[in-house]
């Protein structure tokens, strides 16, 4: 390239900054028709990073089935840039099996036998995603070097890690080039950087700091808050107890390594079930959380009547009154009442497709429903004479919270509560016959693709953004995204075996200095319990200040990045997360951007989307890897110009 060449670094190298490699291919004929170089650093394999790589648990699977993943910007995405359709998984699969597509390195035996098992409905490996993830990848980067009609560009990956990015002299036109500092000692020099870290660890808070030393002195474990598969579990010994804190995907994940990935094994029951064939080197569980209960299993129903539609209570017209009428939005009071009674209306038409389950028609029901509040007497009333079995109303509340109320004598209760609640939840979801959770699946996940595109984040109070980032994305993960069906078997079936007990909701954890030992209970049953370890199964807090990632931690500490700060009726609270525009611009400590520097991930004050999603769905993070590249080109053209030919 020659030397006036611009050039873009992208800090991350995983799915997101695939996603966005593959826009600027797909946008850049229209928008910069000119030579321009791109790097991408990157420690682990390019495309699948570090969450999706291959060296991991063969056993850790992802929980979206196989036909609900793609990361191609299809003609769904109500995007500005040009639609490229593309295989999903599944067709990948097929069209590695088949030959027609062969761009793909030789994979291992297992593997393969994983390509020819999958279907639509298959739970794959993150292995085999990894190895999906890799290959569009390489396939975005072989469209940027041959796009059409436009000098190819050169994308140069670095199998290192990014230290600190320092602003340098000013171009003749004024903007700032920067030179990204790489733990090898190398530089970079670019016009533009994209910080596109995915997930990233945090350096110990006070408080897990406390849980270390604590663990040191008395010879005890403590794991944090952190990604299953980094950490080492090789210091718990088989019959070992072990208090778990948290129930949701890491906890599922921490079981497979815990007690198949020591020896054990399933075996298939008549009765449906599955039992648990111990290798001896396992350890016993205690866990609990706040809801007391895992997430969801995912479905396998199909629907019997209507599909669900879009949204049709949280709508652009709906949203956009209420951005008319009021200069900030409260997300529980003005905008949860529409996703529910989204989620209700989708919910009650599937259940009118058993007609033994309900009285009227739905014709009928949905006239008065329309007229209706969801949280009014009215349709407490309307559902109440609708639906005569309470078990099969929608109580969102009650979902939520299942054991809300409830006080358990001791711990024979608390074991057949959570069970009890685990084996209706799997009758529920894997049922042909209850296909009405499909539906409120299914609306779930639309108002959540929907709300970032209809809700601009500045226009919601403080105490709003602190709800959808915590709350929201807290109930929608619980619902939308839990394991397969068979983890949860699994964990029934280690509970049959004696190796997993159950805390019960509200479950608390403290150090105890007199025994050396943690102590855990729960607010709702008398129950407590020692052990000499203690995991923390959940992901680390996002935190840029404490962000264990060296170029995120240099980005705050030289002032040039700094966290989202809220303003709440409690005082200044920080949400942990760079606080960037809507643009993915980075933003300083005075709100101003700072020329040349972008992010995008789930550590930004962004939404939030994920890297890959379900086919035809307008996915949320497609409509932002578009958004992105096309700022990043006209950013370019508008920065460097092309000379003419």
């Amino acid at each position: 390239m020659p030397a006036d060449t611009p050039a873009i670094v992208f800090i991350g190298g995983g799915p997101r900054t695939a996603g966005v490699l593959e826009r600027l291919a797909a946008n850049r004929p229209a928008l910069f028709d000119g030579p321009l170089d791109i790097h991408v650093v990157e420690p682990h394999e390019p495309g699948s990073g570090r969450i999706w790589r291959y060296d991991q648990g063969p056993g850790l699977l992802l929980n979206s089935m196989a036909a609900d993943i793609t990361m191609f910007t299809d003609g769904s995405v109500d995007c500005e840039g040009p639609a490229e359709d593309g295989p999903g998984l599944t067709g990948w699969a097929a069209g590695v099996l088949d030959g027609s597509i062969r761009d793909v390195p030789p994979l291992e035996p297992h593997l393969l036998e994983q390509l020819r098992a999958l279907g639509p409905a298959t739970f794959p490996t993150r292995q085999l995603q990894g190895k999906y993830l890799e290959w569009f990848f390489r396939r975005a980067v072989a469209a940027l070097r041959t796009t059409d009609g436009a000098p190819g560009a050169t994308v140069t990956v670095h199998r290192d890690t990014a230290t600190g990015v320092e602003p340098v002299e000013k171009d003749p036109d004024g903007g700032t080039r920067h030179r990204v500092h790489l733990a090898s000692g190398a530089v970079l020099e670019a016009e533009l950087v994209v910080y596109s870290l995915g997930h990233t660890d945090s350096r110990p808070d006070a408080e897990t700091a406390r849980l270390a030393d604590f663990a040191a002195r008395h010879g005890a474990f403590h794991a944090a808050p952190s990604y299953t598969t980094d950490v080492d579990y090789s210091a718990i010994a088989p019959g070992q107890d072990v208090i778990v804190a948290g129930m949701g995907l890491a906890f599922v994940d921490l079981l497979v390594l815990l007690f198949e990935g020591r020896g054990g094994r399933f075996e298939d029951q008549p009765d449906g079930g599955l039992r648990y064939v111990p290798s001896g080197a396992e350890p016993r569980i205690w866990a609990g959380s706040r809801r007391g209960v895992p997430y969801h299993s995912k479905i396998s129903s199909t629907f019997r009547g209507e599909a669900t539609g879009a949204p049709r209570y949280f709508t652009a017209a709906d949203v956009g009154a209420l951005l008319a009428e009021h200069d900030e939005l409260d997300f529980r009071t003005q905008l949860w009442p529409l996703i529910a009674k989204d989620a209700g209306h989708a919910y009650y038409r599937e259940l009118f497709a058993y007609p033994e389950r309900v009285t009227g028609s739905w014709e009928e029901f949905e006239a008065r429903f329309e007229l209706l509040d969801w949280y009014s007497p009215g349709r407490e009333e309307l559902v109440a004479q609708t639906v005569p079995d309470p078990a099969l109303r929608l109580d969102l509340e009650a979902l939520d919270q299942p054991f809300s109320g409830c006080a358990f004598a001791d711990h024979a209760a608390v074991q057949r509560a959570v069970a009890n609640y685990i084996r209706r939840d799997l009758a529920l979801r894997t049922s042909p016959d209850h296909s009405e959770t499909l539906a409120l699946f299914m609306a779930l996940l639309k108002v959540y693709m929907e709300l970032g595109r209809l809700v601009p984040q500045e226009r919601l109070n403080s105490r709003s953004q602190q709800a959808v980032h915590g709350w929201w994305h807290g109930f929608f993960s619980y619902v939308d995204s839990g394991p397969p069906p068979h983890r949860l078997r699994e964990i029934l079936a280690l509970h049959d075996a004696g190796l997993l007990h159950f805390l019960g909701p509200g479950t608390w954890v403290r150090p105890d200095e007199a025994t050396g030992r943690f102590v855990a209970g729960s607010f709702q049953s008398p129950v407590l319990v020692d052990a000499a370890a203690y995991i923390e199964a959940r992901l680390p807090s996002p935190s840029v200040e404490r962000s264990a990632n060296p170029a995120l931690a240099e980005l705050h500490a030289s002032g040039h990045g700094t966290e989202q700060r809220l303003l709440t009726a409690d005082g200044p609270h920080s949400t942990g997360k760079l606080l960037v525009s809507a643009s993915f611009e980075v933003l300083a400590p005075d709100g101003g951007p700072q020329p040349g520097l972008f992010a995008v991930g789930p550590w930004t004050s962004g939404w939030g989307a994920g890297a890959f999603a379900r086919p035809n769905t307008n996915a949320a993070p497609f409509r932002e890897n578009d958004a992105l590249a096309r700022r990043i080109l006209a950013e370019l053209a508008a920065r460097v110009p092309v000379p003419a030919s």
